[in-house]
């Protein structure tokens, strides 16, 4: 039988206070989610001032992240490089840069979606996130 860490409460708050440090230091307005490697809630952050709809989107980018034990920005390439029948994916509606799968041992364990900023700012927030569980 197979063993996996899993992560806990204070992990995932490690994780979420980092990724809004991160916002925060640079006044960046974003929704921070988490989810557990089955795309299940863990904890969801919306700055003040950001758009409602960007939890909602943070929270679809980390369940796709977690999902699918890969970065979102692979389906987001993917779509864009032509494979536009993945667009039918099921369960899978968050496929845009931004989604981070957090990984222990080689194992996803959990993903970290990040929402409100370009592309590439919203994986460095979920980044930042995820380094502090490292430390």
């Amino acid at each position: 039988m197979q063993h996996k860490a899993v992560l806990t409460l204070d992990e995932v708050n490690i994780i979420l206070n980092a990724a809004r440090e991160e916002a925060e230091s640079n006044n960046w307005k974003v929704s921070i989610a988490m989810v557990d490697d089955g795309g299940h809630p863990l904890g969801l952050v919306r700055m003040n001032d950001c758009a409602p709809i960007s939890a909602y989107i943070a929270m679809e980018k980390a369940r796709s992240a977690a999902l699918g034990r890969r970065e979102s920005k692979n389906f987001e390439d993917m779509i864009n490089n032509g494979r536009t029948a993945f667009l039918s994916a099921p369960l899978l509606s968050g496929m845009l840069e931004g989604g981070v799968p957090v990984l222990v041992g080689g194992q996803v364990v959990g993903a970290v979606g990040i929402s409100g900023l370009t592309p590439d700012l919203d994986a460095r927030i979920a980044k930042a996130g995820i380094a502090a569980l490292e430390r």
